[in-house]
């Protein structure tokens, strides 16, 4: 435990900022889930939708740095493949 008062506080204040981004990290990841079995299940439109909701998340969540920009675009690029080759196995 730290022994200056500002250091305590930078403690509560990283806690917080943790748990922040863990919930971000979540909820990124439930998406990703969602997307990747309608991509399982074949459904076009669903994982239309699904797609970009977690674009969306992704960028937001690069936008505050919680993930890396490159890793955002690099997951974003995966998903697209995956839904390109999804629509293209449809027709």
């Amino acid at each position: 435990m730290p022994n200056i008062k500002s250091a305590e506080k930078r403690v509560k204040i990283i806690e917080k900022k943790t748990a922040e981004n863990k919930a971000v990290k979540s909820k990124v990841a439930t998406f990703i889930k969602k997307f990747k079995a309608a991509v399982e299940a074949k459904d076009v439109a669903v994982a239309e939708v699904a797609y970009n909701d977690v674009v969306s998340l992704l960028d937001k969540a690069a936008s505050d740095n919680v993930i890396h920009k490159n890793s955002a675009n690099r997951k974003k690029a995966h998903f697209a493949k995956m839904l390109d080759d999804l629509k293209k196995e449809a027709k």
